[in-house]
């Protein structure tokens, strides 16, 4: 059955298949698109973008094409269903449907790239049962995709560029702020939204 969540702006559809969207993870595409003001002209990527609603809402509210990947078919439909809101306002959406690894072409830059990435350690997802276990499940720290969307991230970013990253905690915040050094990612800034998760803000050095 499908059902609609509104989140911002948006009118989100989505079903079982996918994860559920959470009104708060609104803030992440807010967050993207007031960073976005001082970036290069240019689209968005947003990578693990599910039903597409956070990707869907940043480029809404930055007037900034976008280019969402999801591994899910189900979720890709679902973000090809909800992007035609945005195609409404004159924004081009496109959706790809692969691994992140794949779908993008080797000299593919964007001056922003969002991602909110399954982090629940794989011992805890048994905690959380009507979430699809692929959406969630994010290996044994929590942050087997979110590392690959660090390294995806980086090598599509363009020089001065910003990574946006939901994470659970300011805990995995840090791990990865660490980690993403090595990939030339730095100045990290860490936003906690209330009491749901964390937004890891990392920038590609000029």
């Amino acid at each position: 059955m499908t059902l609609t969540m509104r989140v911002g702006s948006l009118d989100v559809r989505y079903d079982e298949s996918v994860l559920e969207p959470r009104p708060w993870t609104a803030a992440q595409a807010e967050l993207a698109a007031d960073v976005a003001r001082d970036l290069a002209h240019g689209p968005l990527l947003e990578l693990c973008c599910g039903a597409g609603h956070i990707g869907l809402l940043a480029a809404l509210l930055s007037h900034r094409d976008a280019v969402l990947v999801d591994l899910n078919e189900a979720a890709c439909r679902f973000s090809e269903d909800n992007a035609t809101q945005v195609r409404a306002t004159g924004v081009s959406v496109s959706v790809r449907h692969g691994e992140m690894t794949d779908v993008l072409d080797e000299g593919e830059q964007f001056p922003l790239v969002l991602a909110d990435p399954p982090y629940i350690p794989s011992h805890q997802t048994g905690h959380f049962p009507t979430d699809p276990l692929v959406a969630i499940d994010g290996g044994a720290d929590g942050l087997d995709l979110a590392r690959t969307c660090v390294h995806v991230g980086a090598r599509h970013l363009t020089p001065g560029g910003a990574l946006v990253l939901q994470l659970r905690d300011r805990d995995q915040a840090q791990v990865l702020a660490d980690d993403a050094m090595r990939h030339g990612l730095v100045d990290p800034e860490v936003t906690q939204v209330g009491g749901h998760g964390a937004l890891l803000l990392l920038r590609k050095k000029l």
